[in-house]
């Protein structure tokens, strides 16, 4: 895997801190060497997520220090994610809505693959509304019973936050998370 992510990591990289990629060997500190500052990190860490569609957690991003750190954590990111598109009945696809309190806002809606990355996003999402918001959730008609409660329980982080909770199927009946009313 290290092999087919190392080099597009190597262009990003070069071009975003314009450096030759010759000059990017794992050792090589990003910060020290490489001048590059926290925004920087950041910027790099979203370019990643664009570029292999995956979702580098906060924690990860503090532990990057070289350039071999970052290979290593888009290859262990992107590895997790073919794991779990591999897996049978893995595939989920959902539509998702962000309702913010008094919906002063246009609602931000997704269609997406339900993995472990895009649910972080989305939860992110939730909780950027801010207390009082509601995540509606519509998986296909299709959808199984146990399904839908795996996917409920993949947002039970909402509810201490006062962020409501709706799964349902399309066209089916809502079924409502306590915390929303």
């Amino acid at each position: 895997m290290y092999e087919s992510i190392e080099p597009r990591v190597r262009l990003l990289v070069a071009e975003h801190l314009g450096v030759g990629p010759h000059d990017l060997s794992p050792e090589v500190s990003l910060i020290d060497d490489l001048a590059a500052d926290s925004l920087d990190l950041v910027e790099l860490a979203l370019l990643i997520e664009d570029a292999f569609d995956v979702v580098i957690p906060e924690r990860s991003l503090e532990s990057i220090r070289t350039y071999g750190d970052l290979v290593d954590v888009a290859s262990l990111l992107c590895a997790r994610r073919r794991e779990e598109d591999e897996r049978p009945g893995a595939a989920t696809l959902v539509r998702t809505r962000v309702i913010a309190p008094g919906e002063r806002e246009v609602p931000l809606e997704r269609s997406v693959v339900l993995t472990p990355y895009s649910t972080q996003t989305i939860l992110e999402d939730a909780l950027g509304a801010g207390r009082g918001a509601l995540l509606e959730v519509t998986a296909s008609a299709s959808t199984t019973d146990a399904e839908l409660l795996r996917i409920r329980e993949r947002f039970t982080r909402l509810e201490p936050h006062g962020v409501g909770l709706r799964v349902r199927r399309d066209g089916g009946t809502a079924r409502h998370h306590p915390s929303a009313a």
